[in-house]
């Protein structure tokens, strides 16, 4: 009997006791990167992303660092935190950094005239060619558009872009509107060799790689093969995996050359939160990083979502706001590589992502905000769902546009001359030389390293055909005649902000 009573007394304590063990665990906190790692995965499968390192770094430690994925699908090489792979345009702050450091030594100030330190320096505007500083340079308000087929695919030195940098016509004027320039940033880098001697790639890899212990970063691509683990590059190109050779940029490397592990980049990130002090010693002063780090330029542009604030430029870096939070950061795109770092000053929380496919692939921005929205323990936002809809609304606008295009040919609008009359080379002072050639009863256009075909559109108007390409190169080129009848210059779209560039039949 009293065996029984206890048995009774034991499942009503069971009973009472069972809802309330319940509720504790309940109410316990998951850990923030709990089912990260299959949401990683489903998320890189549905943007044909074939690797991806991830880091993350929270008050002064690392909290993750880990590959998902493959650097090398054929041979289904795993990703690794050690894994090297292009960071692209996150290589703009390492640029800004140095010159920083020569700024805290007194060589350089950021509100003189760059012509103070480089005589030479000359753009097609007059009034920016006197103005322009070392802060102008790297705060993307030079007046200047991308202009990037100067650079990309093109044989041009480093001091050969710089001597062209005056036959670039402008769109707006200078300081008028933020305009994002890779060949400004260039020009940053050269001014640092310039001012101490050295090149680019020696003083990032003596002044930020070393001390930071960032072993395994290298600044030119041809150095990422000699590595025990590095990536490949892939595209999505006509629904498969792609490999991809690698875009060597080492002429525009300040601007987006760098190649490193998230093993390395969270150093970085850690230096950038620590206001330039790593290892203990300060490399760069608290006053520099501040400026690095605050609003410089406004970039325009809308609020889309309401996690989301307006963004500003700073030197080098991005500045937003995630939540209620200022975020600082970048993003980082070349060949079969796109790259993203983020840190929340006040927080303590950075984040780096590297991928190794470049055609379309928005994951890196998503995992940073799947990130924060984790750590920062808020109602999880289903970014993939929201991203969704803008690559619909993407390609339905891309239709559109293509449609539109096709409704302005003009039918049985033959070429005015024989295809083998517009063959030849034709030059202009900037973007130098370019060829068209007649093959095949088509004819076919090539710049250095690009290639397009050009396929007839009406009378002497011909539509550019090219590979897919990180810098496009697309749209309507048209042929013009001297006097005499014959074809003389070809108009290229090679920059739309601003005219089609003409470029002169050489005899």
């Amino acid at each position: 009997m009293r065996t029984a009573n206890r048995r009774r007394i034991s499942m009503i304590l069971f009973a009472v006791t069972l809802p309330l063990t319940l509720e504790a665990q309940a109410a316990q906190p998951k850990a923030p990167l709990d089912g990260f790692d299959q949401w990683a995965t489903a998320t890189m499968a549905e943007w044909h992303v074939p690797g991806m390192a991830v880091g993350v770094i929270k008050d002064g430690k690392v909290v993750l660092a880990k590959g998902y994925g493959y650097r090398d699908v054929e041979t289904k090489l795993p990703v690794t935190e050690r894994t090297l792979m292009a960071i692209g345009s996150n290589t703009k702050s390492f640029t800004v950094t140095v010159l920083g450091m020569l700024a805290d030594e007194g060589k350089l100030s950021w509100d003189k005239p760059v012509r103070t330190y480089l005589p030479d320096f000359q753009l097609f505007d007059p009034i920016a060619t006197q103005e322009m500083t070392a802060r102008d340079l790297v705060t993307h308000r030079s007046g200047l558009p991308r202009h990037d087929n100067l650079w990309y695919g093109r044989g041009f030195t480093r001091k050969e872009l710089y001597d062209r940098l005056r036959y670039l016509q402008p769109s707006y004027s200078f300081r008028s509107r933020y305009q994002y320039q890779n060949l400004m940033f260039m020009t940053a880098g050269y001014l640092a060799e310039q001012l101490t001697g050295r090149s680019w790639d020696d003083l990032i890899r003596d002044r930020i790689f070393t001390p930071l212990g960032m072993t395994r970063a290298v600044t030119s691509v041809n150095a990422m093969p000699k590595a025990d683990d590095f990536a490949y590059a892939y595209g999505w190109r006509d629904k498969t995996i792609t490999k991809l050779p690698y875009r060597n940029i080492d002429a525009i490397g300040p601007a987006g050359s760098i190649d490193a592990s998230v093993e390395d980049m969270l150093k970085y990130v850690q230096f950038r939160l620590d206001k330039g002090v790593a290892g203990g010693k300060r490399l760069l002063s608290e006053a520099m990083e501040q400026q690095m780090q605050s609003p410089q330029m406004v970039t325009g542009g809308q609020v889309m979502y309401d996690e989301t604030g307006y963004t500003d430029y700073g030197m080098g870096l991005g500045i937003g706001s995630y939540q209620g939070h200022v975020t600082v950061g970048h993003g980082g795109g070349i060949d079969g590589f796109i790259s993203a770092i983020n840190w929340m000053p006040f927080q303590k929380i950075g984040i780096v992502v590297l991928t190794n496919q470049g055609d379309g692939n928005p994951v890196p921005t998503m995992v940073v905000k799947k990130l924060y929205d984790r750590l920062l323990g808020r109602e999880i936002v289903d970014w993939v769902g929201r991203q969704r809809k803008q690559d619909a609304e993407g390609e339905a606008r891309q239709e559109k546009e293509r449609q539109k295009a096709i409704a302005e040919r003009k039918p049985n609008a033959a070429p005015t001359h024989p295809l083998d009359s517009y063959a030849g080379t034709y030059e202009h002072p900037g973007y130098g030389r370019l060829t068209v050639r007649s093959a095949g009863g088509a004819l076919e256009l090539d710049m250095d390293a690009t290639h397009a075909k050009l396929n007839p559109f009406h009378y002497d108007i011909f539509e550019i055909d090219s590979d897919a390409n990180v810098v496009p190169f697309r749209g309507r080129v048209q042929f013009g005649m001297d006097k005499k009848g014959d074809i003389d210059r070809v108009a290229i779209p090679i920059e739309p902000a601003v005219a089609d560039i003409v470029f002169i039949r050489k005899p």
